[in-house]
Parts: C-alpha cells; sequence; structure tokens
C-alpha cells in the first residue's frame, strides 16, 4: 500500500469558495477510492485535505496499488433454452462468449425460479494508477463553485480558475492523470514571491514537509492557529490591548494567505470622533483590517494587518507605512461623507426614496415605506392590546425613515453600513434614542445566530419590513423556489421567527399573516410553517418527531411551540409517557379507519359504558383534564404531559379489555366517542402519535 497524493494548482481563489470545495474535492476522492475498493473499508481512513489560495489538495495514506481480484457468478438463460439433448444451443454459446469462458465451465444452478445456466468469472483487479488517472478529471471537473470561468479559447473545460499545475502520486510513482489539458507530475510551487522556482515530490508522503520548507502551509487549521497566534503577539505591543475577536474575518484571511505574518499598525486618534461603526467597517470589510481596543473595550487608534508574506529586514516598515496611508484615505473619504451627509436631515431625504427602485414591478422605496408603516401600525396596535409596551410615535417615525439612509453618501460607499448609518444619523439629529434604536437594528438578525434588536421598536420594525417584504414579492410570484431564493425571502422568514421567538412581544405569525392577501396568503402560511420546523429542528436542536409532534398541535404562537417541543423533549424518555405515546398513535389510527369507512362516532354517553374499563377510562379522563388545561394556560407544559402520562394504567387496561369496533353499532360509537374525547382534550400540546417509541 501507498500513499496517494493529489494537488490541483490554480490561480488564486476567492477566499469564501475555497473552504466548500476543499471539503467536496476529500469527498469526491474518499468515495472514488471506496467505490474502486482501493481503501480497506475495515481499517480507519487516514486522509487528510489542504488548501490554500493557490491550490487544493487531498493526501491518503495506504492506498493500493491494485484492486484485488474477484470471482463473480454469471446467470444465464434456463438450462432447457442453453441446452437441448445434452447439447450447448446458440444461447449457451452466446452466454459463454459474453462470460468469457468456455463452455465446458457451463455448469447447472438451481434458483426458486427453476434451472439455470452459470458460470464463474474471474475479474483481474486494475491497477490503482489507471483507475485513477480514468475517474479523478471526472471528479476534479464535477467540482461545484459559484462561479465558474473558461480560459483555453475553444475548450469546453470550465473552472473557478485556471488550472496551473497538477500533482498525482501514488507513493513514488506519478499518476498519469489529465486534466484541462494539463498532465499530472510531481512537481509543485512555493509561495509565489519567497520562494523560487519548483518543489518536486520524490515521495506523495513528502507533501507537507516540502511545502513548508517553500514557505506553504497547507494545513487550514496550523495556519489559522500561526495567524491568532501572531495577532496576539502583536497586540502584546500595547499594554492593556487586545485584538477584537472576529472570528468569520479570520477565516477570511486564513483563506487568502498561504505564509501569514501580522503587522500592527496605527492611524490618527483624531478619527475616533467618527462612529466606531464606521471605522472598524472600512477596517474590517475593505481593508482585512482587524480592530484593536482598549482595556475598557473602547476602539483603540491601532490595526493589526494579515500579510501573506514575510516581511525582508526593515521592510516592514515600508508595508506599515503603505498599509497606514491606505486606511488613511478611507478614514478620510467616511469622514467627508459624514459631514456632507449632516447637512441634510434624514427627514428631508424622504423625498429622495421616490428615485430609488425597491423592485422594479413593486416601485420606489418611498412606497415601501408607506406600505412598512401600514403593517407596523397594524401588529403594534395587536401587540398593544395584549399588554406590550410600545412607544407608537417612535415606531411611526422610526418606520418612515428607516431607509432614508440609502441616499446618504456613507451608505453609498460603505453599502455594509444600511440602517446602522440611519441610526447614528438620527441619533446624530436628536430624533430621539428610540427612534435612532429601531432604525439601527431594523436589519438584524441578518443570520440565524444574530441578536434581534433590543427595543419593542425595532423588533416590531423589522417584523413590518420583513414581512412586508415577503408578501409583496409572493403577491408577483416572485417566491423561493428550490435552492433558488434571489431575493433572501428564507433569510427574511428566519428573522421574524427568530423575533417572535425571543422578543416577549405578544404577537403570532397568524397576526402577520392577517394582512396577506387571498392569493398568496396559503403559501405565505406553508412558507412559515417551513420556517418555523427550520428554527425548531435546524438553531433549536429538538428531534424530529418532537418538532412534528408539536407543529401538528399549532404552531402560530413560536414562543409556545418552543416551550411545548422544550416539555416534549424533557418527559420522552419517560417508560409512562413512551406508552402513552404508542396509545395515541393506537387510537389515531382507530379513528383515522374508522372515518375511512364512515363510522361516524356518536355522542358519549355513560349509560352505554359495557365494561368497567370504559367508565374508569372516562372517570380519570374527566379528572385529569382540568389540570391539564390549567397547566398549559400557564405554559407549565412539562406538568401538564406528566399529568397526561398518568393516564397510560387506565389506557392500557382500556385496550386489554376492550374492542373498539365491535359489530353493536351503538357500542362502537360510543368507544369512539370517547377516544375522540381523549384525542381532542390531549393533543392541545402535541399530537403525540408522531413520537417515536422504537
Amino acid at each position: 500500500m501507498s500513499a496517494f497524493l493529489l494537488e490541483i494548482g490554480l490561480e488564486e481563489i476567492p477566499a469564501r469558495m475555497i473552504a466548500p470545495a476543499q471539503a467536496e474535492l476529500a469527498r469526491r476522492v474518499e468515495d472514488l477510492l471506496t467505490r474502486e475498493r482501493l481503501i480497506d473499508a475495515s481499517e480507519a481512513l487516514e486522509l487528510h485535505s489542504y488548501s490554500t489560495p493557490r491550490r487544493l489538495a487531498v493526501l491518503v495514506k495506504h492506498v493500493h496499488e491494485s484492486q484485488a481480484d474477484t470471482e463473480e457468478q454469471l446467470t444465464g438463460p434456463s438450462w432447457a433454452v442453453a441446452f437441448k439433448d445434452g447439447q450447448p444451443t446458440p444461447a449457451a454459446q452466446a452466454f459463454a462468449k459474453k462470460a468469457g469462458v468456455e463452455l465446458s465451465a457451463l455448469v447447472k444452478t438451481t434458483t426458486p425460479k427453476g434451472e439455470y445456466v452459470s458460470a464463474t468469472v474471474e475479474r483481474k483487479g486494475r491497477t490503482a494508477s489507471e483507475i485513477l488517472a480514468e475517474q479523478l478529471p471526472k471528479e476534479i471537473a464535477s467540482i461545484y463553485w459559484p462561479k465558474n470561468m473558461y480560459w483555453r479559447a475553444g475548450k469546453p473545460e470550465r473552472f473557478v480558475r485556471p488550472l496551473k499545475w497538477l500533482v498525482a502520486m501514488l507513493g513514488h510513482q506519478i499518476v498519469p492523470v489529465e486534466f484541462a489539458g494539463v498532465r499530472a507530475a510531481n512537481i509543485s510551487r512555493g509561495h509565489r514571491i519567497l520562494h523560487e522556482g519548483s518543489i518536486t515530490f520524490e515521495h506523495a508522503g513528502d507533501y507537507l514537509g516540502q511545502l513548508e520548507a517553500a514557505h506553504v502551509t497547507a494545513d487550514v487549521e496550523l495556519r489559522r492557529h500561526r495567524i491568532r497566534k501572531a495577532l496576539d503577539a502583536a497586540t502584546r505591543l500595547i499594554p492593556g490591548a487586545k485584538w477584537r475577536e472576529d472570528e468569520p474575518l479570520v477565516d477570511t484571511v486564513t483563506h487568502l494567505t498561504e505564509w501569514p505574518t501580522v503587522l500592527l499598525g496605527g492611524f490618527d486618534p483624531t478619527f475616533l470622533t467618527l462612529p466606531e461603526e464606521v471605522l472598524v467597517t472600512v477596517m474590517r470589510d475593505h481593508q482585512k483590517y482587524f480592530a484593536i481596543e482598549d482595556a475598557a473595550g473602547k476602539l483603540a487608534p491601532y490595526f493589526l494587518a494579515v500579510l501573506n508574506t514575510q516581511p525582508e529586514e526593515h521592510g516592514d516598515e515600508i508595508i506599515r507605512h503603505g498599509n497606514e496611508r491606505v486606511l488613511r484615505a478611507r478614514f478620510n473619504d467616511a469622514r467627508f461623507f459624514w459631514d456632507v451627509d449632516q447637512k441634510t436631515p434624514l427627514a428631508a431625504r424622504l423625498e429622495k426614496l421616490k428615485s430609488v427602485t425597491f423592485q422594479k414591478d413593486l416601485g420606489s422605496y418611498y412606497a415601501k415605506t408607506e406600505a412598512n408603516i401600514a403593517v407596523a401600525e397594524r401588529i403594534a396596535r395587536i401587540a398593544q392590546s395584549r399588554g406590550a409596551a410600545v412607544d407608537t410615535v417612535s415606531l411611526f417615525t422610526a418606520t418612515q425613515l428607516a431607509k432614508t439612509d440609502l441616499t446618504a453618501e456613507l451608505v453609498k460607499e460603505f453599502t455594509e453600513l444600511q440602517g446602522i448609518v440611519g441610526g447614528l444619523y438620527a441619533r446624530a439629529q436628536r430624533l430621539g434614542e428610540s427612534v435612532a434604536q429601531a432604525i439601527y437594528w431594523q436589519y438584524s438578525p441578518a443570520g440565524i445566530d444574530d441578536p434581534i434588536a433590543p427595543t419593542s421598536e425595532g423588533q416590531l420594525l423589522g417584523l413590518a419590513d420583513r414581512f412586508q417584504t415577503i408578501q409583496a414579492m409572493f403577491g408577483i410570484g416572485l417566491e423561493p423556489s428550490g435552492s433558488k431564493d434571489p431575493f433572501g425571502l428564507r433569510r427574511a422568514a428566519n428573522g421574524i421567527v427568530k423575533i417572535l421567538a425571543e422578543s416577549g412581544l405578544p404577537l403570532k405569525l397568524s397576526d402577520l399573516l392577517e394582512g396577506a392577501e387571498e392569493k398568496s396568503a396559503a403559501k405565505l402560511t406553508a412558507f412559515f410553517r417551513e420556517r418555523v420546523e427550520f428554527y425548531l429542528r435546524e438553531v433549536k436542536g429538538f428531534a424530529y418527531d418532537v418538532v412534528n409532534a408539536v407543529l401538528a398541535a399549532g404552531y402560530e404562537d413560536v414562543a409556545d411551540a418552543i416551550a411545548r417541543a422544550e416539555a416534549l423533549t424533557a418527559v420522552r424518555g419517560s417508560a409512562d409517557f413512551i406508552a402513552i405515546s404508542a396509545a395515541f398513535k393506537r387510537i389515531k389510527n382507530i379513528l383515522r379507519q374508522a372515518e375511512e369507512k364512515k363510522i361516524g362516532a356518536s355522542t358519549l354517553a355513560a349509560a352505554l359504558f359495557a365494561d368497567e374499563s370504559e367508565r374508569g377510562l372516562h372517570a380519570r379522563i374527566t379528572e385529569v383534564d382540568p389540570h391539564v388545561r390549567a397547566f398549559s394556560e400557564a405554559r407549565q407544559y412539562r406538568e401538564a404531559l406528566e399529568r397526561i402520562a398518568t393516564l397510560r394504567p387506565d389506557v392500557d387496561l382500556f385496550f386489554d379489555k376492550v374492542m373498539v369496533m365491535v359489530d353493536d353499532e351503538a357500542v362502537r360509537g360510543n368507544r369512539l366517542a370517547l377516544l375522540g374525547e381523549i384525542q381532542g382534550s390531549f393533543s392541545s400540546i402535541a399530537d403525540f402519535s408522531e413520537i417515536v417509541t422504537a
């Protein structure tokens, strides 16, 4: 067995595309080796994947140099057809030729269907080199990239970036893989600046060591670790300071570098008069710099740049000066735009929204603002009627001005600050902290892990804006389809679900959906049910059967659905509850079968109970039901479920003693009514029949 190495060398790959492609290449290579029996399924697989901006690689230890020979039994025509009077017919001859054996090798095999001709065929294993040379180009070509490109005129290959080199080795041997006109060799390239010439591998196992010597750290996690250590070391040069933790930025610079080093730079403290959000956005999003904060957590006039090089002696001063100069220019732009924007109040910008298009078929942001106001006012009234404290004046002002920063120069330059700039301008223009906070937080949560707005006005603005967008898009037939969601409607709906789940606002999804147009109401209802299911399963981590059980009992009140799922998760392991769940499944099946056969239940009558177990079960239901209702109204669902589980002995006895579908129509109808009462009384928390009990 030998180590197998595959390295694909490219022009620089966009950082965001590297990790998924690295994982996919590793999976494809593993599947290929498994499928072709080139690795032992019984042994732990030692497969490692690597990447840098210029390469994707997979290194697999212990790959067979050829497949094992195999024997296969082939079955042909029936014996009667293949042999007549003991002599082979053309059918037998054709089968022997196809199987590659002599006629004398054909034997009779008895099967349940009769007697057939069969032959044992030996399959010679192919070499790994032959298989890999044949299959790897297909696997490489199949890697998914968000964007591909052509780079060879008249050639069909499409890939993320032009291919520059290819390494494929099995131990010491070069595997003759060819892709996009590049034939594999044992030659790679080191760091673009720090290493001259090429790298020649004598053995696949030499890969990491030789790359490291050529100033390339191919192990992504090792590169990330070195970056974090270097950030820590550089920050220690400033007493009491620390770099602002930013894992997404760490991930980005990890995929932008092959040999990372960190440089500490500074900027004029007078820039700190600008809002911190503006300064950090310029550093982070535009320059990929890390911000530094002082011991009090305030932004300090320094930054950390991750370089993809090792500066020569005194060269770091030149690089530092260049980075500081670029950042100074960006900060000056931001300060200029901030000062210019302040000359026009947000209220004066409202009219300008008429010339800013929201969507070509839905009109301008001015029209969207008016629609947002209508939704916000409606749901605010509902929330207030249920006891929520809402500053409706501030909510109206915030909703009216929420989109006006789209006309601000600072947002045009730094689009990532949309909403945030509006909130900062509202504060600077003394429109009130409630207004400023609502505008500032209107787009949060942008992702499922982001926090929601901290104020009820901000939460209501976020709900109104998102729902109005979703409703409008559905109204013109632009709902998400499959993996396509160009307007981010699923993300917007996830934000709505998260706000309803975490805000404490006394609002339900049905309150939002009341304003939906009739033609799209059904689609919107199904869409939001899907988003609640996603939230319960993927965000909260509830088991699929718990989610199904809870959704079946209602999901419009998202916070309530979460509480029910938590309670159900807590009790589902108890023996009594498992038994009750199985009983509910049985009850549901009986009632469904009765409905299918058009056998109706009658009005429940105690006089028709024919067995003591019926009377006992009915008495226990009558006793338990008020307690369950009281616990449910108080959202003490665990206590309610535990009380339901106490019905187990009575339910078990009923099914042991009683047959529901008896011939006596009156007794049968009464028993169906009893089961219907059980289902109706205790299924408001969850449909227990959905719980998997075995």
